[in-house]
């Protein structure tokens, strides 16, 4: 046991959507290989550089370029005259 916190020590954690943090951490997107920020309304891990957000199911981030959504597709567009 961990004085610190009363948990085992090497217990797994689980962060948003049941993924450990220490994972989110150290992931990167394959696409740019940068760092990747945690959008939790949406459960998935955008890529401001790629502009791509990859989905996290049951807890398992799906780090494949085909199954990521392009932000630029979705992203609401500016109103004509605005």
């Amino acid at each position: 046991m961990s004085e610190d916190t009363g948990k085992e020590i090497g217990a797994p954690r689980k962060g948003p959507s049941g993924v450990d943090p220490r994972l989110l951490e150290i992931l990167i997107c394959p696409v740019s290989r940068q760092p990747l920020s945690y959008d939790r309304a949406a459960d998935e891990l955008v890529s401001p550089k790629a502009r791509l957000a990859y989905p996290i199911r049951n807890g398992i981030p799906i780090m494949l370029a085909d199954e990521a959504r392009d932000l630029d597709e979705t992203a609401p567009h500016d109103e004509p005259g605005a």
